[in-house]
Parts: C-alpha cells; sequence; structure tokens
C-alpha cells in the first residue's frame, strides 16, 4: 500500500470514529451536560439532594429585608426547598406573593445563585427589587438531571404550591393573590403550569391537578423560554433532550412538554420578554400571538438588536442596563396592574 492510500485509510478511519462518537454524544447528551455539571458542581455540591444545601438561616438583610432560608415544601424529591424574602421583618403585612423558578437547562441553577447559562448568574439584586415594591418573594428549588426528567419539577411546583397554600398564615403569606414568574427553564415550568390551569385535558395528559385555583393566580410572568420543540437546534436538543429523555422533538414526550401546543381560552394574563443574541424572540413571539387568539391578556417586551443587544436573562442586568430596567418597570406594572399590589393590608 502506498503512502497516498495509507493517508486516505487514516483520514476514512478518523471521520468513521468522528462520526460514531458524534452518533453516541447525540443520542446520550449527558456526557455533554455532565462535563458542564461537573465545572458548575465540583468540589462543591451535589447536585441533587434531601438535605439544604447551606444551613437554614432567618436573617434581616442590610436593606431592612427578612430573608427566610431553606424551607422544605416535599419530601418525595431531592431539592424540595424554598426561601421567602420580605421586604420587611413585619410578615403581618397582606402583599401579593410572588413564586419564582429558576433557569439552568434542568441541568443547573439554583435559588440563590440564580441561573449558570444567564448573562449574570446572580440574580439577587432582581429579587430584592421585586421585594422592594411591595411583594413577597418565594424563591424555589427543584431536582434537576441526570437523575430525575420532565415532569418532575412541574409535580414539585405544584407541590410547592400547595404547600404554600397550607402554610399561608404562618408564613405571612397572601396565595389568594398569587404571580408565577420563571426564567429560561423556570419560565418553562411557568408556562405549562399556565396551561395546566386553563387546560383540563392537558391535566389528564400529564397526570397532574393545579393544587392552586386559576383565579388566584393574578398574572405569570415567562422570561426567555423555549417552547417550540419542533424548531430547536442541535445545541438546544441536547440541552432539552436529556431533560425529557429523548432526542425526538417529535415524541409524545417532548410535545407533552410544549406548553405553547395546549394554550387554551382561560390562560392567565400573562407577561413575556426575550433576550435578543442568545435569547429565544420566536418561541416567545409566538407564545404571545397564541395568547391573544385565545383573549388572553399579555404583554410581550422584545428590544430588536439593532437597538442593543440583550443577552439570554438581561433582566439580571437591572441596575446597569436601562433597557434591563424598562423591562423590568413593565413587569412590575403589569404584576401591579394584576394584583392591586400596595402591600399595606393587614393579614387577617
Amino acid at each position: 500500500m502506498d503512502f497516498f492510500s495509507i493517508v486516505l485509510l487514516i483520514v476514512a478511519c478518523i471521520s468513521v470514529i468522528g462520526i460514531a462518537v458524534a452518533v453516541y454524544v447525540y443520542y446520550h447528551p449527558q456526557l455533554i451536560v455532565g462535563r458542564i455539571q461537573n465545572v458548575l458542581y465540583k468540589n462543591k455540591r451535589p447536585i441533587n439532594s434531601y438535605e439544604p444545601f447551606d444551613p437554614p438561616m432567618r436573617m434581616i438583610k442590610e436593606n431592612k429585608q427578612l430573608l427566610v432560608t431553606e424551607i422544605g415544601y416535599g419530601t418525595e424529591y431531592p431539592n424540595s426547598f424554598l426561601d421567602i424574602l420580605y421586604p420587611s421583618e413585619d410578615t403581618s403585612v397582606r402583599r401579593p406573593t410572588v413564586i419564582y423558578f429558576h433557569g439552568g437547562g434542568f441541568f443547573g441553577g439554583d435559588k440563590r445563585l440564580g441561573d449558570p447559562l444567564a448573562v449574570d448568574d446572580d440574580a439577587n439584586r432582581l429579587f430584592e427589587e421585586v421585594a422592594a415594591n411591595g411583594f413577597n418573594f418565594v424563591n424555589v428549588n427543584y431536582a434537576l438531571v441526570p437523575d430525575y426528567h420532565f415532569p418532575v419539577p412541574l409535580i414539585q411546583m405544584n407541590q410547592a404550591i400547595e404547600f404554600l397554600l397550607q402554610h399561608d398564615f404562618e408564613l405571612g403569606l397572601d396565595m389568594q393573590n398569587v404571580v408565577l414568574f420563571g426564567q429560561s427553564a423556570g419560565a418553562v415550568l411557568v408556562g405549562q403550569y399556565g396551561s395546566l390551569l386553563a387546560n383540563e385535558e392537558y391535566q389528564k395528559i400529564l397526570g397532574i391537578t393545579p393544587s392552586i385555583k386559576a383565579e388566584r393566580i393574578k398574572a405569570l410572568i415567562i422570561d426567555d423560554a423555549p417552547f417550540m420543540t419542533e424548531k430547536f437546534g442541535l445545541k438546544l436538543k441536547l440541552m432539552t433532550g436529556n431533560y425529557l429523555g429523548t432526542m425526538n422533538m417529535q415524541s409524545p414526550t417532548a410535545k407533552k412538554s410544549n406548553a405553547y401546543e395546549f394554550i387554551t381560552i382561560g390562560y392567565r394574563p400573562t407577561f413575556l420578554t426575550a433576550g435578543n443574541t442568545d435569547g429565544f424572540p420566536d418561541d416567545m413571539s409566538a407564545f404571545a400571538q397564541k395568547l391573544t387568539e385565545v383573549g388572553t391578556e399579555c404583554e410581550y417586551f422584545f428590544v430588536p438588536k439593532n437597538v442593543c443587544e440583550l443577552p439570554h436573562g438581561y433582566l439580571n442586568l437591572v441596575k446597569e442596563n436601562e433597557h434591563a430596567r424598562l423591562c423590568f418597570d413593565h413587569i412590575l406594572s403589569f404584576m401591579k396592574k394584576y394584583t392591586g399590589g400596595n402591600g399595606n393590608e393587614q393579614v387577617s
């Protein structure tokens, strides 16, 4: 065999191996996601735990807000803990309740650390601003891959809401006047829960009955969520497929996860936004359009890229970016419009 033939054989072997590796990774996305998780959590903490990641605490912050952490809301799944941030230490004040679900692609993220995929994963400044505007802010953790898959986080979402309903008085929460707020993966959960509240058929398909009456949910805030599974590119297929347990975005599981397909009359008032560089503006635009078609009051806030480039999770930039600030102000106005929040009534 001459030298040229040997080179061709080597190239062919390398190509075959490369294709084989690519195919294997495609059908085993946890290989890639697992590497990312190792970077995020190695020598820091486990991915899932039935114990709190940090010691529970009750503290008055420098801004006079009260923070209570690591409240267990369930025992069936790991990471079933939530924090509550109050505008002041007086928990007897009747205020609207915002329940927040973090992002992180269902493989990362945390109620206190934020979304590692966002532009700035320290979202605490955003949380403090919500509380400063007269809302009690509940921040929820949920189980992550590779051990837990769809619809476990959605089940946990329902469990957290049920827990808050059962303990509203002792926690000083108004669960008659609730806003659900999610970012990225958390926004997927909020969108799905919105469809559950409005669509009994979707409840049957997922086997989940909402633990709260729809009329108690005054508004939904959906911040940059991917829903249109049939249009996902490879990167999103890998991440979402790892969570859904299938890379086939036309599969029954993928279709069940797409809240867009189950939007019906009765969907709660919704605010949507998306980044314009690595966000999901097409998904948010389509979602808003369908909400309008079924008669749901909604607002879609979007800044074109030629005005200002805004990455995924840009709301975290609320203190330094004028467009993030404008969007946040719109969110506050939207929440106050539907909750009538003024933060000055007393819990009876």
